[in-house]
Order: C-alpha cells, then sequence, then structure tokens
C-alpha cells in the first residue's frame, strides 16, 4: 500500500489533469479521501494545474475539507482572472456548519480579491468581520486591508486604518503610500515617505516602484532623481519591474539620454521593458534607436506580442516611417500570426493617411474584418483635410461616426470644404445647428516656473 510520501511524490510528478484524476481515483480506492494531509496537498497541486479542476474535487470530499485546502483555493481564486469566487468560498467558510473559521490567512487572501475586484463595499464587511473576530491585530490582515484601500482609491480610510496600527513595517507604509498614489495625493505620498524614514523603516523596491509612479504623474524630474539616489544609497537590486519604472520616468520627463542608461544597466529585461522603452524613444523621435531595439529585441529571443506591435506601428506612424510601418504589419500577420486588433489597423490608417496615402489608407478601412470605429474614421477625415484629398466615400460614413458627437460634423464638413464640396458641408453644419451639437474646444496646459 503507498503511504503519504509516495503519494506526494505521485502529486509532485502530475503534469496534466488526466493524471490528477488518476490520483483521485487512488485516493478513493485506499481510502484516503478523508486524510486531511492528503487533501491539503492534492488541493494545492490541482489549483497550479487547474482550478475549475481543484474546485470540483474539493467539492466532492465526502467529508469537510481540511482549513488549509479552503485557504489554498481561496488563495488561487483570488489570483484568478475570477476574484469574486472567492469571496464566495470565503463566505461559505463563515458560515458553515462545522467548526473551522476563517483564520489570519484566509483574511489577507479574501482582501486581495476585493482588491483585485475593486469591491470597496465587499472589502468594508470584511474589515468589519475582522474587528469582530478579533484578526485586525494581526499585521497581515492589517496590511491586507490597507492593500485593498490603495487599490479602491480611498485614502480616507486608508489613512484612518493606518493610524490604528501600533506596529507597522514595510508592507504598511508601502500600502499607505500606494494608497496616496492611487488617489492623487502624491505630495503626500512623498511626506509619507519622509516620515517613513523619519522612523527607521528601510524601504524596498515596491516602496521606490509606487513612488516613482508618483514622479512619473507629476513629471517631476527632481523627486525622481532624488528616489534614483536612494534606491542605490539603499543597495536595492534593480528588478525588471523597477528599473523600467525607473527608465519611464526619465523618459517621461524629457531625460532620454538618463532613460537609456538605466535600460542599458539592467541586468535582466523583459518584453515589457523593451516595449516601454520602444515607445519612450519613439517618443523623442529616435529613429534609428527605435529600428535598433527591436531588432535586438528579437534577436534575443523575445518574441513580440500584439501590444508591442501596436508600439512599433505607432512609433512608426508618428516618425512617417511607411516602409517600416508597412513590413510590421505584414511581419505581425505572417510571421508571428497575431490577428491584427481595431488598434493595429488604426495604427495603420493613421501612418498612410499621415504619408498623404489617403487611397491606400481607405483600401485598408474597407479590407477590415471588423467594424473601424470612430477614432479610425477620425483619423482618416483628419487625414483627408490635412492633404485636401478626398476619394470616393460610402453614404453612410456620417453615419459610422458618433452621431450625437458635434466634433465629427465639424471635421467631416471641414474635409468637404477642404475638396470644394461647399453644399454638403453647409448641410453638415445646418443638421448639427438643428441637433444643437457644438464643438467642445480644445485646451491645452504648461507649467511655469515661479
Amino acid at each position: 500500500m503507498l503511504d503519504e510520501e509516495s503519494i506526494c511524490r505521485l502529486m509532485k510528478r502530475s503534469k496534466r489533469v488526466s493524471e490528477l484524476l488518476q490520483l483521485q481515483s487512488l485516493l478513493l480506492k485506499s481510502c484516503l479521501l478523508e486524510h486531511p494531509f492528503l487533501i491539503s496537498k492534492f488541493v494545492l497541486y490541482a489549483s497550479s494545474l487547474s482550478l475549475p479542476f481543484a474546485a470540483a474535487f474539493f467539492q466532492s470530499l465526502p467529508t469537510p475539507p481540511p482549513l488549509f485546502a479552503w485557504n489554498t483555493l481561496i488563495r488561487a481564486f483570488a489570483a484568478s482572472p475570477t476574484p469574486l469566487q472567492s469571496l464566495s468560498l470565503f463566505r461559505l467558510l463563515h458560515a458553515s456548519p462545522s467548526p473551522l473559521r476563517p483564520d489570519n490567512f484566509s483574511y489577507p487572501f479574501a482582501l486581495k480579491a476585493c482588491a483585485r475586484s475593486s469591491s470597496l463595499s465587499l472589502g468594508r464587511t470584511l474589515h468589519s468581520l475582522s474587528l469582530k473576530t478579533a484578526f485586525l491585530s494581526s499585521l497581515s490582515v492589517a496590511n491586507a486591508l490597507l492593500n485593498m484601500y490603495a487599490h479602491c482609491t480611498h485614502l480616507l480610510s486608508a489613512r484612518y486604518l493606518f493610524d490604528e496600527i501600533s506596529v507597522r513595517d514595510v508592507v504598511s507604509w508601502t500600502s499607505i503610500i500606494a494608497a496616496s498614489v492611487a488617489s492623487n495625493s502624491p505630495f503626500h505620498a512623498f511626506y509619507l515617505f519622509r516620515q517613513m524614514k523619519m522612523q527607521n523603516h528601510n524601504p524596498n523596491s515596491v516602496t521606490f516602484l509606487t513612488l516613482l509612479s508618483a514622479s512619473t504623474k507629476m513629471l517631476h524630474l527632481p523627486s525622481g532623481q532624488s528616489l534614483h539616489s536612494c534606491i542605490l544609497i539603499n543597495g536595492i537590486q534593480f528588478d525588471v519591474a523597477l528599473g523600467t519604472a525607473l527608465f519611464q520616468m526619465y523618459a517621461k520627463c524629457g531625460k532620454i539620454h538618463d532613460a537609456t542608461l538605466v535600460f542599458t544597466s539592467m541586468p535582466h529585461k523583459n518584453l515589457h521593458s523593451y516595449t516601454v522603452m520602444i515607445s519612450a524613444l519613439a517618443d523623442h523621435g529616435r529613429q534609428k534607436d527605435v529600428i535598433s531595439l527591436f531588432a535586438q529585441m528579437e534577436d534575443i529571443g523575445l518574441p513580440p506580442d500584439s501590444l508591442a506591435f501596436a508600439v512599433i506601428l505607432s512609433a512608426c506612424s508618428h516618425m512617417g516611417l511607411v516602409h517600416e510601418g508597412k513590413s510590421y504589419f505584414d511581419r505581425m500577420v505572417r510571421v508571428y500570426g497575431i490577428e491584427p486588433s481595431v488598434e493595429h489597423y488604426g495604427c495603420i490608417v493613421d501612418l498612410l493617411g499621415r504619408a498623404g496615402l489617403i487611397q491606400e489608407a481607405y483600401d485598408i478601412i474597407k479590407r477590415m474584418p471588423m467594424d473601424p470605429n470612430d477614432v479610425i474614421w477620425r483619423t482618416f477625415l483628419g487625414a483627408c483635410r490635412n492633404h485636401g484629398c478626398l476619394p470616393t466615400l460610402d453614404d453612410d460614413l456620417l453615419s459610422k461616426l458618433e452621431s450625437e458627437l458635434g466634433s465629427n460634423y465639424v471635421l467631416t464638413a471641414n474635409v468637404l470644404s477642404t475638396c470644394a464640396s461647399w453644399k454638403d458641408a453647409s448641410d453638415l453644419r445646418l443638421a448639427m445647428r438643428r441637433k444643437g451639437l457644438k464643438k467642445i474646444p480644445g485646451c491645452s496646459w504648461l507649467e511655469v516656473k515661479s
């Protein structure tokens, strides 16, 4: 007869659901489906292979599952695309007829599900429940609550809870800083960071990652440079996420050379970091560097995804690289088998439109397998206006635009006027007035140094 150790070895070696099904049969034949340790281990391994299978096994158990198995499933669903399932399990555990109840591990997993689903009301319910059951005294539960309030951008509740925590750690400080950043209070986030250092709490990479996002949002280079110095002084290792946040801050603040230096010095890079750097170089008009970096990404074995192609196509559009843009669009479909999305078609229409290839852009629109959205039509009409060229269009063109958006009427009328179709332009403006539509004036802002 197999012992516990042998069965655990078989679980570790299982790579497919079919193998887990055989193990389940073995447990059933061996009368081991009431063994708490083996049940817990089976749910743990099953949830990493197939969450639906793990849930089905969990529900089919002849006896109440152990608490570890409950927590394993709650945690797995909290990290899944359906985090609300985690809260359903938590509710079942809380109302279970067995003596088992949620513990200090259950609450953080359930609160993570609230954070990921932005369920503030459910998070507050868990807050109240943790007070009643005295689990709020656990720092891990309190930190999970802070994180939930941060994700739900409810700074007031986060600050109140933070002030109630008597013993804080780096996770507590980072969570309240994140809540400030998420609630568009970046200056308060930096105030908390100074308080954190004054109380001798050493920030970690997540703290700096959060603060760098605040510097990037504010486009405040001095604070970003100060954070860079702190990272070096504290000996924080540049992982992919932190390095990407740092060079993105420099790029957004106009320091593309510093951004390039940080990117080059990163020991590890992934597809996301390459995509962000390509976008940054394109924003600064570095044509050769954009093409070179995209090629380098492919050479090291990082196949570009849909987002990477959207970035490179947008870059080609803004830099006027028509031949290169067409080539990337073709390779995306032919080499990488990526089905073009509306965004990809929008980029290629913009690319052709900017280059004055109006008829070719219109042909692309007509060949699209999905209906072009309002943005594509406005991009196309804008190109027609800029180049004073209007091909023969479908009669129902305006019906494909948002009929209640005044700017669409103005743009179409301007195109018709440019092409000397005065009567059609006049009719459009008259229809616009009859509907009471107006074009919202554009605006811009700038920061003046005092």
